[in-house]
């Protein structure tokens, strides 16, 4: 980093509930997701992020397919290999990898300890949601890592919500 400090774009606030993150989803649905669609939410995505001097990368799949992938300054290759787990919990879960957490943490316990799922290939820790399709469902995430687990989360959400229009 250049000696600037991150100005986060969030305030800090009570940890969402699962019904918060729940509705989140079933707010931030597509009608469609192409190719120039990742294209288009990616390049708004690496825009905020570097307004806010974020060290972070970047990363939608569909499908089994990258579509885009961004690594900013100040981010790492262990930024991606968070990525891979982020999203393989998307993958299986069909929920956001923060909420997926959010549930097993509800219910007492954690992701880490429950979910009987390799911690070396899983993170239930916030930063990828699903790109949900109206009609269609889960087909694919969009990632990132970089950030405390809750802003990775809700950088994403808060871009969704502008991509979208909401």
């Amino acid at each position: 980093m250049s000696g600037r400090e991150i100005t986060p774009r969030f305030a800090p606030e009570i940890t969402p509930s699962v019904e918060e993150l729940e509705a989140q989803e079933r707010r931030l649905v597509f009608r469609q997701f192409t190719h120039d669609d990742a294209w288009s939410l990616g390049s708004l995505l690496v825009e905020l992020a570097r307004e806010r001097q974020a060290p972070v990368a970047i990363d939608i799949h569909r499908a089994g397919q990258q579509l885009f992938h961004a690594a900013l300054p100040g981010s790492t290759p262990d930024n991606d290999a968070w990525i891979a787990r982020k999203r393989r919990v998307v993958e299986r879960y069909g929920a956001a990898s923060y909420l997926v957490g959010a549930r097993f943490r509800a219910k007492g316990t954690t992701f880490e300890d429950s979910s009987r799922l390799d911690p070396d290939a899983y993170a239930a820790h916030g930063g990828s949601f699903p790109i949900n399709v109206e009609g269609v469902g889960v087909i694919g995430s969009v990632t990132v890592s970089g950030l405390p687990q809750l802003e990775d989360h809700r950088f994403v959400v808060a871009t969704l919500e502008q991509f979208l229009g909401l």
